[in-house]
């Protein structure tokens, strides 16, 4: 999105109205690359795509802090702290890399659409899919933890 056409839209309006407005025309541009791909010969023997294409939407524009339609080093933290996978600086600038080819600093939606659709296994798409299933099964302690002697510290 152009840094002018945000401003004339916080100048008309402000806080939750231009951020919905925002939201909704980002939306809107990612839901054209969507039928892009759902066009594309290359993917018609993908199974649920469409379904896919939404659950993919919904998860980039969550994480799309600048809603300038493209995920930064800082979204990117933000995305790995909140699926409880925190990465270093020099993780994230490899894992960007990984992503758009090295051509970029920023992951758009293709790259990531690319990358979810994509043969191979980037760090960033393992983390997308494992997440939340890494906790299911792990049974949570209760109670006070255990009573440990000196003997038995590492």
């Amino acid at each position: 999105m152009d840094f002018g056409m945000s401003v004339a839209l916080s100048k008309r309006f402000q806080g939750g109205k231009a951020f919905g407005l925002l939201k909704a025309r980002q939306g809107r541009r990612l839901e054209e690359i969507n039928r892009e791909f759902l066009c594309d010969q290359k993917y018609s023997d993908e199974e649920n795509l469409e379904e896919k294409l939404t659950a993919f939407k919904e998860k980039y524009m969550e994480f799309d802090l600048n809603n300038e339609g493209e995920i930064d080093l800082m979204s990117l933290k933000r995305m790995m702290e909140k699926l409880g996978v925190p990465k270093t600086h020099l993780e994230m600038k490899k894992i960007i890399s990984e992503v758009t080819g090295g051509v970029s600093d920023t992951i758009s939606y293709r790259d990531f659409v690319n990358m979810m659709l994509g043969k191979r296994s980037a760090v960033l798409k393992l983390v997308m899919m494992f997440e939340g299933k890494a906790n299911e099964n792990a049974p949570k302690p209760v109670g006070p933890p255990p009573e440990r002697d000196i003997a038995s510290l590492p």
